[in-house]
């Protein structure tokens, strides 16, 4: 387990702050005049989903969190559950509850694979403590309204409904049955799919 400096303690990192692993999701290094330099940080724990502000003093260090990865597959999801498998053996299936996904939840669509941040405490014991999911899914379009004659300045838009029943927000020529790429950190569309 790696120990980081106050100044180390950066935006995606994994930290252990009193017992629990927190993922760092903002840092600031202020340096005043009269008083020494500090690391200002909002985290977020890895448990619970909570964000809290920690200051970190010039002479304070954190030990790096030992986060490893494993790869699952989402299979379904029914009432806040998400039930997911190992990759290798289908019949190895566990739930998952929605805060542990976080806010990539609404992503999720059947035989996505995904990573699975496991988490190892003092007792050896390992868990899982979030889902890390591709930055860029592939989606086919299910429901796309026609784009309307005369209505094609630049730019415009309208809503489809992917498979998964989330709308985002296309180019008037998407058309229902095509496969559109979505970026799961802006949930924006990115383009068309090679897969057209």
């Amino acid at each position: 387990m790696a120990i980081l400096q106050y100044n180390e303690i950066r935006p995606g990192k994994f930290i252990v702050h009193d017992g629990e692993p927190y993922e760092v999701i903002d840092s600031h290094v202020a340096r005043t005049q009269m008083r020494k330099p500090q690391n200002q940080t909002k985290l977020r724990s890895m448990l619970s989903g909570r964000v809290i502000s920690v200051s970190f003093h010039a002479s304070d260090k954190a030990n790096e969190a030992d986060i490893d990865k494993k790869p699952i597959k989402f299979v379904y999801a029914n009432r806040g559950e998400f039930v997911f498998c190992e990759v290798t053996d289908p019949s190895k299936r566990f739930a998952l509850p929605e805060n542990i996904i976080g806010p990539g939840a609404k992503f999720l669509k059947g035989n996505l694979l995904v990573d699975a941040l496991m988490f190892t405490d003092d007792e050896d014991e390992s868990k899982i403590i979030g889902v890390k999911l591709p930055i860029k899914i592939d989606y086919k379009v299910k429901e796309a309204p026609p784009a309307v004659k005369g209505n094609t300045a630049q730019g415009a838009t309208k809503d489809v409904v992917l498979e998964n029943g989330i709308t985002i927000s296309t180019p008037l020529f998407i058309n229902e049955g095509d496969i559109v790429v979505v970026n799961t950190d802006s949930g924006e569309y990115v383009g068309r799919s090679e897969k057209n």
